[in-house]
């Protein structure tokens, strides 16, 4: 079993164009955190703005840092919050999609929905401004607002799919044999969701490097000197027309990145759900 669905993976281009691409990206992330082609906190005012070159692939800013360098580390960055707001979302919401399901039409179904619908009001952006208000500007909020945004959207993906499963023969089986609610989410529920919850993971987590850009290029993520792509984009927006290389490499790092996640997001979905499978694909 496992092996053939290794065997259809590999013959799968949206997972393999997918999985490739996001491996370069966490490569020179890893890569970076032992080497870099430049120092990336060294100004050298005297080589700003240059152009792609032999000696800086990707040109350098106007700090005259090297772009290549910057967006190596800037990956530890987008990928780093992405991973973590993912781990806090699919943490959280998971057990109370779960709960809601458990006890449908209850108070605490009522309850935790409702919450739910309270967070999705207010989209990342405005949740990690909140926060910023009171905390200040930084990695770690940008970490909770974005996390805090995907906990309702895996409870609702648990919740949902979990409600199919609970008129199922097997979860009646568990009940009779005097299983609580609890242990038949965590032995029963929780294995058979598992496939949509690592497909909406990677949804989630190209949304997470998006989220992480958007709130760094308006000043609410990764302060200076710490690269980010999305604070790269925004020192690049008045240069523009004089050294558009400083917007076209760390745009073309969130495409490719997100882009990689995606097809490897839609690739999984179709290797894991016998529905839509197509071998060879």
């Amino acid at each position: 079993m496992t092996d053939t669905i290794f065997s259809t993976a590999f013959r799968s281009r949206n997972i393999v164009l997918g999985v490739s691409l996001t491996a370069i990206f966490a490569l020179a992330s890893l890569v970076s955190l032992i080497w870099t082609p430049y120092d990336v906190t060294q100004f050298e005012i005297a080589n700003k703005l240059q152009t792609p070159s032999a000696t800086h692939w990707f040109g350098t800013d106007h700090f005259g840092r090297d772009i290549l360098s910057m967006i190596m580390v800037g990956a530890q960055t987008s990928i780093a919050v992405a991973i973590v707001a993912v781990v806090i979302g699919m943490g959280l919401g998971v057990p109370l999609g779960l709960a809601a399901a458990a006890r449908c039409g209850s108070l605490l179904d009522e309850i935790i929905m409702r919450g739910n619908d309270l967070v999705f009001a207010f989209p990342s952006l405005l949740i990690a401004i909140m926060i910023t208000a009171v905390f200040g500007p930084s990695a770690l909020n940008a970490i909770i607002a974005i996390g805090i945004f995907n906990i309702p959207v895996f409870a609702r993906l648990t919740r949902g799919a979990a409600l199919s499963l609970w008129t199922r023969d097997y979860i009646l089986s568990a009940r009779v044999s005097g299983k609580g609610a609890t242990r038949i989410s965590i032995e029963h529920i929780l294995p058979n969701v598992m496939n949509l919850l690592i497909v909406q993971g990677t949804i989630q987590f190209s949304l997470g490097i998006l989220a992480e850009a958007a709130l760094s290029y308006v000043g609410l993520g990764v302060q200076p000197p710490t690269p980010s792509w999305g604070r790269m984009l925004a020192d690049s927006q008045t240069l523009i027309s004089l050294a558009p290389h400083m917007a076209l490499f760390p745009g073309f790092a969130i495409i490719l990145t997100v882009l990689g996640l995606n097809l490897a997001g839609d690739g999984l979905r179709d290797l894991l759900d016998p529905r839509l499978r197509r071998v060879g694909r």
